[in-house]
């Protein structure tokens, strides 16, 4: 099937866009990546080859290259992100300024006609009320300066129109730029080399969701656009609701030797603690395939091919 829509994303190159690149283009979209391949990543060069990839090495904060690149989209995806709130902590202007003014500046740019899907993260509930769902409704209450960005850039896209916005709960799986900060990934990284892990905090519940499901939602949202357009999107596991704890627990069930406690004294910097509805979404017709044990035992297999820290984002 050929597609005329022509898609941009701000950095394509990263943990989302080195899975969801290849699948646009794949379906016959041509493709637009701005990235400036801060992390040395070659993830896209399996796609080279296709006449639908246009590669721009630059910065997502550059108004002139932006303006230069949009006149001709038709979908816009701001990826480009300092993602996790150890990175922003350590760079809170470049946080502030990649996070949050360079998606203001695209919502500011973009036309009326232009189709613009974002990517908050749930972590903007911050800290739920016990036992109690997070819905598209429930208040944004960021702890950290990574979510308070993000949910910034959030109320801008909203405000801009004809937008889409997903609030992904924490991704898991293999990437061609892969990430091992991510808990799930991390944790799984841990089992498999280090054979523990130290828990803080071990009753803080979150939801999780796999990498190439939300590639598969952001093609799914350009599809279904109509159907879907001005509305926000949890995006995570209905069935993936979990405690640190029970994350441990998943993971040992298919690395029998991991072992991990929880700390007496200590805490996580990262204080998010809720639990998150996902009805909405798949009421709109849009359901994840990949489940956590699947995820997991990708991780396994993944981790036998990288055995360095270079992929973390801190």
């Amino acid at each position: 099937m050929i597609h005329n829509s022509r898609i941009l994303i701000t950095g394509g190159a990263g943990y989302i866009g080195s899975i969801l690149v290849p699948a646009l283009l794949e379906k016959g979209y041509s493709v637009t990546v701005i990235d400036n391949f801060l992390y040395n990543q070659n993830s896209l060069l399996d796609c080279c080859n296709n006449p639908n990839l246009e590669i721009v090495r630059g910065d997502a904060r550059n108004k002139e290259l932006i303006k230069h690149h949009i006149k001709d989209a038709d979908v816009i995806i701001p990826l480009a992100a300092l993602v996790g709130a150890p990175l922003c902590d350590k760079f809170p202007d470049e946080a502030k300024s990649i996070n949050e003014d360079a998606v203001k500046m695209i919502a500011s740019l973009k036309r009326s006609d232009q189709k613009m899907i974002y990517p908050n993260t749930n972590s903007g509930y911050g800290v739920g009320k016990k036992d109690a769902f997070c819905t598209e409704k429930s208040p944004l209450k960021p702890i950290s300066l990574y979510g308070r960005t993000k949910t910034e850039a959030e109320k801008a896209v909203r405000k801009s129109g004809n937008s889409i916005v997903f609030r992904l709960a924490t991704v898991f799986g293999v990437s061609p730029r892969m990430r091992l900060d991510l808990l799930v990934n991390d944790f799984v990284y841990r089992a498999v080399t280090d054979r523990f892990v130290v828990l803080f905090e071990a009753d803080f519940k979150r939801n999780y969701i796999h990498v190439r499901d939300v590639a598969r939602a952001f093609i799914y949202a350009i599809e279904n656009f109509d159907n879907m357009k001005n509305e926000v999107y949890n995006l995570g596991l209905s069935d993936a609701n979990l405690s640190k704890r029970e994350l441990c627990e998943e993971i040992k069930k298919q690395v029998k030797d991991f072992y991990f406690v929880e700390a007496a004294v200590g805490e996580d910097p990262d204080k998010r603690n809720y639990i998150v509805s996902n009805e909405k979404i798949e009421s709109a017709g849009f359901m994840p395939e990949t489940s956590l044990t699947a995820g997991i035992s990708e991780l396994i297999k993944g981790y036998r091919v990288i055995r360095r820290n270079t992929f973390s984002n801190i």
